[in-house]
């Protein structure tokens, strides 16, 4: 209030009344517009509760005031976001002259929804008095057509304070529905007041106003036909509806980084019976969100799919990513069977229960994928033919694998790409040589990165290694091979077949009495050479087999070769009775065919040469016999 000389005016009130005024001129202006009648819900929360968006605020774009002043009132009709077409007829007594006009939201500066919260509502949802005095809105024969493939059901009907309600003001509220109940609160811009409220869970609410700045009652009343407002205005009233059945908001978020940068992602809300679309999100940049669809109040039951698709653009496919569902109810318990971190990319739900507010969230991570990159180090190979093969490997199946192609420290087809893994499974990471390629002239050292900066997994950082991703890894992990200039001994050993008792020489087979020949051959494929008598072989005797005295152990250069001493079995070569073959190397063998010899030790003596290229390495076998028991 403000004062002067003669007395004192009530300063709220007149500022409503020139608010008031402008609105009237703008509703004036927009007379002439049709707009199709809808209802949406807000856009933005403020200070609303969890539930803002399960209102769908209807759009009242088309009221005339005249026609619903009429004895016969205003038919309306409002297409509902969920596809079913609300109608009722309303009709305006009380007072003269003109009684509401429809307009935005917020309806003044003070008023709780629209500046508070419940912020955006499109259209004009809400009913403003023109003037102070008592008026009745009366909307008869509510009725919701549900749409195709949808059944009708309970429903809410919602009123809303849609101004302030302050001394001298009330909103008196009638049903022949369900009882009235305060579904929410909305605060005030300031402080904490709220007008009076008596009369919840009956038929007949009064809402009365009190001083200062206040907040709103959102109340409701399920399926009722006739729904009856009282406004009284000290200075000016708004009351505001909108309708629910349940709710439901779809989002969406990325964990981690995408497949590609231009991956984005369509999520939506459909009619299950007819595929229409009844709200729809899509990302954007590369930001992991949520991103959220426009929320949708259902107002009957309407069965709903939820899916999501690549948006296009897009590099990847949807099944590049791991897609999960999630939905939960703010308004209360989550029943059982709603999604519960499902993996799927649709999924149908059905119809929603009476009073649900569903939040389902589409959660997606990007498959773990890992790159393996082969590179020489600075002196390149050391045999110019020298070539590499990278694996990936699941034990002993191979996932991926490349063959490098190249000269010196230049690396072609070392690089697997990105390769799709499947989270949680352990794989293993390593290289083999290829072609006359030895391993034993470099030193091979390996090092992995994750973009995923949030990832737990531990990365190997030995060739060989093993790596277990997790969804949302992006591994790449490089194997640099060093060469180095040492002495590199490859052994290998063969037998052969050369008699048996029954056919002899002619096609012989493994039976007893069979006499096999074994050969060992040694081979320095290293650029360097051994120490001088620094060669010791040694060779555990199998089981059953008699070593052949009348055929010692002799020895064969190979090209080029060895560029070892002369071979003298009888200084080089030594034998051992223990089991396994193991020292003392003292046994003197006896017989044709001797049963104790478990073990042979060879020691040539000299110094071996060096190999000169992949394919020109000294080489020497040594061969001896034996007899199968």
């Amino acid at each position: 209030m403000i004062s002067y000389a003669g007395g004192m005016i009530r300063l709220w009130p007149l500022l409503r009344r020139l608010m008031a005024l402008c609105l009237l001129i703008v509703g004036i202006a927009w007379s002439g517009t049709a707009q199709a009648q809808n209802c949406g819900a807000a856009t933005s929360q403020g200070s609303a509760p969890a539930s803002w968006q399960t209102y769908c605020w209807l759009n009242l774009a088309q009221y005339n005031d005249s026609t619903a002043r009429s004895a016969s009132g205003q038919n309306l009709s409002f297409t509902l976001t969920d596809g079913s077409l609300l109608s009722f007829n309303i009709r305006v007594t009380g007072g003269t002259g003109t009684a509401y006009n429809a307009v935005t939201s917020p309806s003044w500066g003070g008023s709780s929804v629209g500046n508070a919260s419940f912020i955006g509502i499109p259209g004009r949802p809400i009913l403003y008095t023109a003037s102070g005095g008592v008026r009745t809105i009366t909307m008869s024969g509510i009725t919701i057509v549900p749409p195709s493939g949808a059944t009708a059901s309970t429903f809410a009907f919602v009123v809303a304070d849609a101004e302030s309600s302050n001394d001298g003001e009330a909103l008196r509220l009638g049903t022949n529905g369900g009882g009235w109940q305060v579904l929410d609160v909305s605060p005030p811009i300031s402080g904490s007041a709220l007008p009076l409220i008596s009369g919840v869970g009956s038929s007949n609410v009064t809402i009365s106003g009190v001083g200062g700045t206040v907040g709103a009652h959102i109340l409701s009343s399920n399926s009722p036909s006739t729904v009856t407002v009282e406004t009284t205005a000290g200075g000016l009233q708004g009351v505001m509806f909108a309708v629910r059945f349940a709710s439901i908001r779809l989002e969406k978020l990325i964990v981690g980084p995408r497949v590609d940068a231009a991956d984005q992602f369509r999520f939506e809300v459909v009619s299950t019976p007819t595929n229409a679309v009844l709200s729809s999100g899509v990302t954007t940049s590369t930001g992991s969100g949520p991103f959220t669809a426009p929320g949708i109040s259902m107002a009957a039951g309407v069965p709903i799919t939820l899916r999501e698709t690549m948006e296009s653009g897009s590099v990847s496919t949807l099944a590049q990513y791991n897609s999960s569902l999630t939905c939960v109810n703010i308004t209360g318990a989550t029943r059982p069977g709603l999604p519960n971190n499902l993996v799927t990319t649709s999924v149908d739900l059905g119809q929603l229960q009476f009073g649900e507010a569903l939040v389902c969230t589409f959660t997606n991570v990007a498959h773990p994928r890992v790159r393996l990159i082969k590179q020489m180090g600075t002196d390149g190979r050391r045999f110019a033919s020298n070539q590499f093969t990278i694996r990936i490997r699941e034990g002993e199946t191979v996932i991926a694998q490349t063959t490098t192609t190249g000269t010196g420290t230049t690396i072609a087809n070392g690089d697997t790409g990105p390769v799709q893994l499947v989270g949680g499974t352990t794989y293993t990471l390593d290289e083999i040589a290829a072609g006359t390629t030895s391993l034993g002239n470099y030193i091979a050292t390996m090092s992995c990165n994750n973009s995923f900066g949030g990832s737990t997994t531990a990365l190997p950082n030995t060739v060989g290694g093993t790596i277990r991703p997790q969804l949302g890894d992006t591994i790449t992990c490089t194997i640099i091979n060093t060469r180095r200039a040492i002495a590199v001994l490859e052994i290998t050993k063969t037998s052969t077949i050369i008699s048996d008792p029954i056919n002899g020489t002619s096609n012989p087979k493994l039976i007893p009495g069979a006499i096999v020949e074994y050969a060992i051959t040694v081979r320095n494929v290293g650029t360097a050479r051994p120490d001088s008598n620094s060669i010791v072989i040694l060779d555990e005797m199998p089981e059953n087999m008699a070593f052949a005295t009348g055929t010692p152990v002799s020895f064969t250069n190979g090209t080029p070769v060895s560029g070892l001493n002369t071979f003298n079995p009888a200084t080089m070569v030594t034998y051992s009775s223990a089991a396994g073959g193991a020292a003392p190397y003292t046994y003197t063998p006896t017989g044709s065919f001797d049963a104790n010899v478990r073990g042979i030790r060879i020691i040539p003596t000299g110094r071996m040469n060096a190999a000169t290229s992949a394919t020109n390495q000294p080489n020497f076998t040594l061969r001896f016999r034996a007899q199968l028991q």
